[in-house]
């Protein structure tokens, strides 16, 4: 009996081992994939229910795939090398080309930074509060949470944001959807390739899924959570969490919007807010209260983490001290650019005619420019033996990886391109 006793115990203990270990691992993977839901991600997703119906459903699963890929690579390369990608990049392709990475990020991310911003005052605006109010207060909370936390208190504080996108599952479930027509486009799709507006949101939900900012930031995090080969392989599955959970979360967010929007004809939004408030007579108040609540959650978290991304990638690139565990006194550039950051990213928002839109398209050029930099780092650094041991790409990893860089930078090229001829 004593026998049967501990046999039957001791599957029960290593689940329950594998999990706290999974627990213990769990944060950078699922936080960097959440926040690519941020304002701009909704708005895409959005007005693909909206123009399409569920026809788009098709691209989140390739647009998995590719983020899975690319996000495994920048995690493991942290596990194993206890370094950024910054550093890396400096120490493997010199000065030259790290500052001319940084700078063009820089660049992209103080304009996506901005957008985050407006994407709270847009959020909070349906509930008729001044942006001159919102944007300072979502200003300092994000700062404050940052600036006065050490890492962990951080993570679980950004993991629990990240949990609210929870909120898109519930609305859609209201919106009363065609699930057989929307699980069969996901898997069996009716292209409309004839349609120069179908191209575009193709391009648009999956070109801009793999961002360069994200990569940058997931190393870091690793890094600084201090995760080793010996933990990677719990890790990976973080990775791969994190991004079946930002994917399931978009396919909700176009199923929302295709059952009412899409069935009503309503069929053109500029705004990820037009969203929630258009679903509010289609689909009841609450379901619109809480696509509105997932909209200003995916603000506040992108505005909490892009600044940290950034300035993460250029501490390390310049050599400088970084890390949330250190005090100011051991680390005043990385504070520093953290606070300049939020302070011009909020200042753009409330600054009166500022072009935001032009802002934002600029933003979407320079990360089309510097993603083939970033994923041939990337590739190159991977298969180092010298750095990686047995660690580096197989043969099959190499080929999905270099596939889909090769169809990103395609994407990118494809979105700038159609951006600029829109322009």
């Amino acid at each position: 009996m004593a026998e049967l006793k501990k046999t039957v115990l001791r599957p029960a203990k290593l689940l329950r081992y594998r999990l706290l270990a999974f627990l213990a691992v769990l944060g950078p993977g699922f936080i960097t994939a959440n926040v690519d839901n941020d304002p701009g991600g909704i708005l895409t997703y959005s007005q693909a229910g909206a123009k399409f119906g569920y026809a788009l459903l098709w691209t989140l699963i390739p647009t998995t795939i590719a983020l899975v890929v690319v996000q495994e690579m920048a995690a493991r390369m942290g596990a194993v090398t206890g370094k950024g990608l910054a550093d890396l990049i400096r120490e493997e392709f010199g000065f030259r080309a790290t500052f001319f990475t940084m700078f063009v990020l820089g660049l992209a991310n103080l304009g996506n930074i901005a957008a985050e911003f407006a994407g709270i005052a847009s959020g909070l605006g349906i509930f008729g509060i001044s942006k001159y109010l919102t944007v300072p207060a979502g200003a300092v909370l994000v700062w404050a949470v940052v600036v006065y936390g050490s890492y962990k208190p951080v993570e679980r504080i950004l993991l629990l944001f990240s949990l609210i996108y929870f909120c898109y599952p519930v609305s859609a479930l209201m919106a009363h959807p065609d699930w057989m027509a929307a699980v069969r486009q996901t898997f069996i799709p009716t292209v409309h390739f004839k349609s120069s507006e179908y191209l575009i949101l193709v391009v648009g939900l999956v070109g801009t899924t793999i961002t360069p900012w994200m990569q940058f930031y997931l190393q870091a995090s690793i890094v600084e959570k201090g995760i080793t080969a010996r933990q990677y392989r719990l890790s990976r599955w973080d990775v791969i969490f994190g991004c079946l959970v930002t994917d399931i979360v978009a396919f909700f967010i176009v199923v929302a919007c295709a059952a009412t929007l899409h069935l009503n004809g309503i069929r053109d939004i500029s705004d990820a807010a037009e969203a929630a408030i258009a679903l509010k007579p289609l689909a009841g108040q609450f379901a619109a209260l809480l696509f509105a609540v997932g909209l200003v959650n995916a603000a506040l978290l992108s505005a909490a983490i892009l600044p940290l991304a950034t300035t993460y990638n250029i501490c390390e690139g310049l050599g400088f001290e970084s890390g949330l565990n250190k005090r100011f006194s051991e680390a005043p550039a990385f504070y520093s650019i953290y606070t300049a950051l939020i302070v011009l990213g909020a200042v753009i928002v409330l600054v009166p005619h500022m072009p935001l839109i032009k802002l934002m398209i600029l933003s979407q050029v320079a990360n089309g420019v510097l993603l083939p930099f970033v994923l041939f780092y990337m590739l190159k650094l991977v298969n180092r033996s010298d750095l990686m041991g047995t660690y580096k790409n197989s043969r099959l990893a190499n080929f999905i990886a270099i596939t889909t860089s090769v169809v990103m930078v395609i994407l990118t090229v494809a979105m700038i391109w159609t951006v600029l001829r829109g322009g």
